[in-house]
């Protein structure tokens, strides 16, 4: 009789301790979510491209918080150690904290272009941004392939080109010119050789904005212009007449943006779910079918007619931290090469 009487104490002793603590073993295993909470300063049309298909695919709720990248970062900067949100989709740069993001590799990554895997154990790029050259067909018949076309003189003073030390699209060209003619030196006298003679092709005519560039080749006031490839991506869809774009034959320079997982995500799961679906084969042609400016990783998907040139361009990665280190000193070269030449 002693034996069921003790056996009836310590069931009753674990009882009361499970609850008391109100924890049981099931009870602490984490909870299957069905939710996602994004924050981003993507372009909401990438956003409309995936993320209805993500939620009806897998039955998660994606939440977004959008903003400037700036406002983006601050946030993710502001609520370390008790995140509202569980990934952001944001420029490569901003990653570079790493102690503010989960280590998280894709599934799908060994599928990537070499180049393009994610080697930060963070970052997983989903899409970039590359400086083209755009041209008016009826004024240059025969086409561009690259930078060194540009100095052919009879497109004297008909290149348009801004002042890469104020603007951006014109300061990613500078860049890449230097990669290119330098050999991946920005320092290379070969390459700033390069930018000297292309300064003077523009006779004195320097454009203030890429809005400029894309409006002055359409129009034909210019027969070319370097600027970015998502507006040119953009003319292409729509089917503007007499423009086509060429991403340099030398190489083309790719800012990236993608998915890095907010360190301390409440929803893990369905964030690494995200991630290996915008990476995948489906979530790539998602947005180089559905948007018209996108600029997806991989090519070994389908592209529409107006992105086919994507299968075969010269495109690389840049670094975006080394970019912001020597950016100063490239730009003020820069401007000092343009004050001596336009005097």
């Amino acid at each position: 009789m002693k034996k069921p009487l003790l056996v009836m104490l310590t069931l009753l002793c674990v009882s009361s301790i499970v609850f008391a603590t109100g924890v049981t073993e099931t009870q602490s295993q984490p909870q299957k979510s069905d939710t996602l909470v994004m924050i981003t300063s993507t372009a909401a049309d990438n956003l409309d491209a995936v993320v209805p298909v993500f939620e009806q695919k897998y039955g998660i709720k994606v939440d977004i918080i959008t903003g400037s990248t700036g406002e983006v970062y601050s946030r993710i900067q502001a609520e370390k150690g008790n995140p509202s949100c569980d990934i952001t989709w944001i420029g490569e740069y901003y990653t570079r904290d790493k102690s503010l993001f989960e280590t998280y590799v894709s599934s799908t990554d060994s599928e990537y272009p070499e180049k393009f895997r994610n080697d930060s154990g963070v970052f997983t790029a989903i899409n970039g941004t590359c400086p083209v050259i755009v041209y008016n067909t009826q004024l240059v018949p025969e086409g561009i392939k690259g930078y060194q076309d540009l100095l052919n003189p009879k497109y004297k003073g008909k290149i348009a080109f801004g002042d890469a030390a104020t603007s951006s699209s014109a300061y990613n060209h500078l860049e890449n010119m230097l990669l290119d003619f330098g050999n991946g030196d920005v320092e290379s006298q070969a390459g700033w050789d390069y930018v000297e003679s292309l300064l003077k092709q523009l006779d004195g005519r320097v454009v203030n904005s890429s809005s400029v560039t894309y409006k002055g080749v359409v129009s034909g006031e210019y027969a070319i212009g370097l600027a970015w490839d998502a507006p040119a991506l953009e003319l292409a869809q729509s089917g503007t007449p007499n423009v086509a774009f060429a991403y340099m034959e030398e190489g083309s320079a790719s800012k990236l943006s993608g998915l890095a997982i907010i360190k301390g995500s409440k929803n893990l799961e369905n964030a690494k779910l995200f991630v290996d679906f915008l990476s995948s084969k489906e979530g790539q042609q998602l947005l180089a079918m559905n948007t018209a400016g996108a600029n997806p990783i991989r090519v070994d998907i389908d592209f529409p007619e107006s992105k086919m040139i994507m299968k075969t361009a010269n495109i690389f990665p840049v670094d975006s931290i080394w970019s912001t280190e020597v950016k100063p000193m490239v730009a003020e070269k820069f401007a000092d090469l343009l004050m001596d030449i336009m005097k």
